[in-house]
């Protein structure tokens, strides 16, 4: 059995019309009146209009939010993280607002709870004063979007954009490594000038180790490593550096910086006399900062790089490479000089000391980080020692020198980890992926080849 009751209007006693029907429309209430639902009553079908309902009791501590909800956020005491409705549905929405005006100091982190915003999978932060955002969740595939009060830079700050090299992170940095030549481009810099302020480590090619035919038992001279300088901004993390951090800083702008990675030198390989010297390495280059090659090492009537002995110029680099006692022009007094040209602070070190008779044995060649080895009558010298950073994320040493033969077993390399530098002596020994400077050959082996160089820029990206 079935009932129906139709009727055009309901008024209330006073005779006003809170029900009416006109063509389809029915209105609920008069002008000035409250709709109200009864307690623990719910509504469907209704929707929503894009707003929320307001918690006006600031929040001061982390928590998870509720569809529905709007929340003020103090971060007065230090920054926090309101995070988003987990398993959300189809236009869910809440909003959030900085309540005391220091989210530009205290940030408010939007965590994402396992669904992405804007289609990324990255949390959203609210980086100014007395900004706010409201969410709506969409699909799977965007996720929440976002609406901010006014526009993007009204609620964050802009960052560094940038491409070129080979692109890691290292927390909310972003670090840009080249192993060759080519070019970091900035294409947006950020809206804090001090965020423009990158930080660099920049490494010059490794010298080759110097070969010495004269005796099939006495090697050539170790190959300096390439220069090695670094900077760290203040707003880059607290990432551990190397003694020479301290070098020029550069502050970006939008505009495609050339960036010059260079070669490790060649190690000594005589043809027509099998006698050489290594050669220099060459510069590596970022913006207005240069990171000299490391010197050659020398050989013995050398026809190769250097010429006889090698003359001074050849051995004199970012870090020296390693010579013979009082041969030719390269003599104690003017051959192995380090950190050429002068730079503060010094890119690299003087080669190690040479021996003289009955031996007549090299030095090692110079690292960043010390002096090469000095040789004795048997032993050649070992290579100086690396420097490490960890500007990557993970702490590495770079540029040590290579060590220098002898007629005992030749010196050590410059290497101050497994990521260290230089090659061993004993010839054919290169500093391949730690931009140090080659080991000495002999009669039976050429010289080592130098390490190439590297550049690594560092920089706040959220």
């Amino acid at each position: 059995m079935t009932s129906t009751i139709k009727v055009n209007t309901i008024q209330n006693q006073c005779g006003a019309n809170i029900i009416n029907e006109n063509s389809n429309t029915i209105t609920l209430g008069a002008s000035g009146d409250t709709i109200a639902l009864a307690s623990g009553a719910s509504q469907t079908g209704f929707g929503r209009t894009g707003t929320v309902d307001w918690d006006t009791t600031a929040k001061t501590a982390g928590f998870t939010g509720v569809s529905g909800k709007g929340y003020f956020i103090n971060t007065t005491s230090g920054a926090l993280t309101v995070n988003l409705p987990a398993s959300p549905s189809a236009g869910d929405i809440m909003s959030v607002k900085d309540y005391t005006g220091t989210a530009g100091t205290n940030n408010i982190t939007v965590g994402r709870n396992s669904s992405k915003i804007r289609s990324a999978t990255s949390d959203f932060k609210i980086e100014k004063n007395n900004a706010g955002a409201t969410f709506i969740y969409v699909d799977a595939t965007e996720g929440w979007q976002v609406f901010i009060d006014g526009s993007d830079t009204d609620a964050q700050l802009e960052q560094i954009i940038a491409t070129g090299g080979t692109i890691t992170e290292d927390g909310n940095f972003k670090v840009h490594t080249f192993t060759g030549p080519g070019t970091f481009t900035v294409s947006q810099i950020s809206s804090v000038t001090a965020n423009n302020t990158v930080s660099y480590a920049v490494v010059g090619g490794g010298g080759g180790g110097g070969r010495d035919n004269y005796q099939d038992t006495r090697g050539g001279g170790g190959g300096g490593a390439g220069g090695f300088r670094e900077y760290r901004a203040p707003v880059s993390g607290c990432y551990s550096v190397s003694p020479l951090n301290g070098a020029p800083a550069i502050e970006v702008a939008e505009t495609a910086y050339p960036i010059t990675v260079g070669g490790g030198g060649a190690g000594g390989n005589g043809t027509a006399i099998p006698n050489s010297a290594g050669c220099k390495g060459s510069a590596s280059t970022f913006s207005s900062v240069t990171s000299a090659g490391g010197g050659g090492g020398s050989g013995h009537a050398s026809p190769g790089c250097g010429g006889n002995h090698s003359p001074p110029s050849q051995t004199q680099g970012a870090s020296g490479g390693g010579y013979q006692y009082g041969q030719g022009p390269c003599s104690p007094n003017n051959a192995g000089l380090g950190n050429q040209p002068p730079v503060s602070p010094a890119q690299g070190n003087n080669a190690g000391g040479a021996a003289g008779a009955p031996g007549y044995v090299y030095g090692g060649g110079g690292g960043a980080g010390a002096v090469g080895g000095n040789a004795n009558y048997l032993t050649g010298g070992a290579g100086g020692a690396g420097v490490p950073t960890s500007i990557t994320g993970s702490a590495v040493s770079y540029a040590g020198g290579g060590g220098a033969n002898g007629h005992s077993p030749g010196g050590a390399n410059g290497a101050a980890s497994p990521c260290g530098t230089g090659g061993a002596g004993g010839g054919a020994n290169a500093g391949t992926t730690n931009r140090g400077g080659g080991g000495g050959g002999n009669r039976n082996s050429a010289g080592g080849a130098g390490g190439s160089g590297v550049v690594i820029i560092r920089y706040k990206f959220q």
